[in-house]
C-alpha cells in the first residue's frame, strides 16, 4: 500500500493540462480561462457622474449660490457643450461629466426653481465623479488560469471581449462493473442492486468542470469488460467502479493489463477506499475505484477532483482542507488515513457514529469528511481538526 499523498502524486503524473478552445463569453461561466486577456477599452471611457444631481464648477458650489441650468447629461447621451462659471447641467448616474465641470452636487443639496438651482448648504469634499479609467484601462490584464466566476464574466464583458480561450473540459468515462447491478428504473432481480456510484460521481465531477459519460454496466466476465473499455477509448480518463479487488470476480485489473494498462499502484493506505488502482492505458489515465458507494465518493473527492483541477491547469494540489473543532471525543485512529463522514455546523464538527462504507444515507447527511491521519491518538472534544468540505 502507498500513502494518500503518494497516490495523488502518481495520479498527477498520469495526466497533463488539456488544450484550449474558444467559446462565446456567454458560455464561459464555470470554465477555466486558458490565457491572459487584455482590456480593449478604458472603463469608464469618460469621467462619469457617480450620483444624480447637477454638474457644476467647484468654485460655484457654496451655500446660497444660484446657478442657471443650461442642459442635461444622461447615460448614453452627453451634454454637448462646455460649462461656464455660474452654470449647471442636470446629470444622472453614469452620464459623462460635461467639459468645464469638476463637481457633481447631489440633487438633495439644491433647490430648483424652473431653470435655476440654489445650494442649500456647503457641499462635501467628494466630487461625486468617477475619473476615466478608474476601473481599468486599455491593456489591463485578466490573468489566467482562473475559474471564471460571474464577476469575471462581467469584467471580461466590460473589457469588450466577446469570446475567450478556455481549457477543454476533461472527458471522463465512468464504468460500473458487476453482475449485481442494474440501472435506476430497471427491475432488479432478487440478488441485484441499483447502480448508484456512477450517478453520484457524474454529478460530482461535472460540478467541477468535467464532461462525464456513463457507459453500460460491465458484467463480471472479460468479454464484457473489454467491450466497455472499447467504448471508452476516446476518453481522457477511464474511471471504473468496483471489480478492482482480488476476488474471483474482480477482473478489472487483469483485463486492463491484458489490453495494455501500465499499472502505477494498487491499494492506498486509507479508509474507506483502500482497493484503489491506477495506471496508464495508451494516452488515457485509468483509475479503478472501489465498489462500495461511500468509498467511491470519498475517492472522488480525495483523488478525482484534484486530477480534474490539474487537467484544467489549476495546479497539482490536494483537495483543500478546512479546520473546525470536534463536537465530541474522537477515538484513536488505526494505521490508515481515515476520512470520516461528519456534519459541520457553527464551526463544530460532529462525526457520525456509523462509518460503514456502504451507507449512502449517512453520506447524504454529511457535509464534511474529517481527516484522521494514520495512528492519530484519541482526541478530546474541542480539538481543532482538518476536514474536507463535501
Amino acid at each position: 500500500m502507498i500513502s494518500v499523498d503518494a497516490a495523488l502524486q502518481k495520479l498527477f503524473s498520469l495526466v497533463t493540462v488539456l488544450p484550449s478552445e474558444s467559446v462565446p463569453l456567454a458560455q464561459a461561466a464555470g470554465r477555466v480561462l486558458a490565457s491572459d486577456q487584455t482590456a480593449k477599452r478604458n472603463q469608464p471611457p469618460f469621467a462619469a457622474s457617480a450620483m444624480d444631481g447637477y454638474a457644476v464648477q467647484s468654485r460655484d458650489a457654496r451655500a446660497g449660490a444660484t446657478l442657471q441650468v443650461i442642459g442635461e447629461s444622461a447615460a448614453g447621451r452627453r451634454f454637448d457643450g462646455t460649462l461656464a462659471s455660474g452654470q449647471a447641467v442636470r446629470i444622472f448616474t453614469g452620464a459623462p461629466v460635461p467639459d468645464g465641470a469638476d463637481h457633481v452636487v447631489i440633487q438633495e443639496d439644491v433647490t430648483r426653481d424652473d431653470n435655476m438651482i440654489t445650494f442649500r448648504q456647503e457641499v462635501g469634499l467628494s466630487t461625486n465623479i468617477r475619473p476615466a479609467g478608474i476601473d481599468f484601462t486599455i491593456g489591463q490584464r485578466a490573468s489566467a488560469p482562473r475559474l471564471l466566476r460571474p464577476a469575471d464574466i462581467a469584467l471580461l464583458a466590460a473589457m469588450n471581449i466577446p469570446s475567450v480561450p478556455v481549457v477543454r473540459r476533461p472527458d471522463i468515462a465512468l464504468i460500473s462493473t458487476g453482475d449485481e447491478l442494474v440501472m435506476p428504473g430497471q427491475n432488479p432481480g432478487p440478488d441485484q442492486i441499483i447502480a448508484s456510484n456512477t450517478f453520484g460521481l457524474k454529478a460530482l465531477l461535472e460540478s467541477h468542470g468535467a464532461s462525464v459519460r456513463i457507459l453500460p454496466i460491465a458484467r463480471d466476465n472479460e468479454a464484457s469488460l473489454k467491450t466497455v473499455f472499447d467504448l471508452a477509448s476516446s476518453a481522457d480518463v477511464i474511471v471504473t467502479i468496483g471489480g478492482a479487488s482480488v476476488g474471483d470476480h474482480d477482473l478489472v485489473g487483469k483485463v486492463a493489463q491484458d489490453i495494455g494498462m501500465q499499472r502505477e499502484f494498487y491499494k492506498v493506505a486509507m479508509r474507506p477506499g483502500k482497493p484503489l488502482m491506477a495506471g496508464k492505458l495508451g494516452h488515457q489515465a485509468m483509475i479503478g475505484l472501489p465498489g462500495n458507494p461511500v468509498s467511491a465518493m470519498v475517492c472522488g473527492h480525495v483523488f478525482l477532483l484534484p486530477v480534474i483541477r490539474a487537467m484544467l491547469g489549476l495546479g497539482q494540489c490536494p483537495a483543500p482542507r478546512l479546520r473546525a473543532r470536534l463536537a465530541a471525543d474522537l477515538p484513536a485512529n488505526g494505521p490508515r488515513e481515515h476520512y470520516m463522514r461528519a456534519h459541520i455546523n457553527d464551526q463544530q464538527l460532529q462525526v457520525f457514529d456509523d462509518q460503514d462504507s456502504s451507507l449512502l444515507s449517512v453520506l447524504a447527511q454529511a457535509n464534511a469528511l474529517l481527516v484522521c491521519p494514520p495512528d492519530q491518538p484519541a482526541l478530546p472534544a474541542g480539538t481543532i481538526v482538518d476536514y474536507l468540505a463535501i
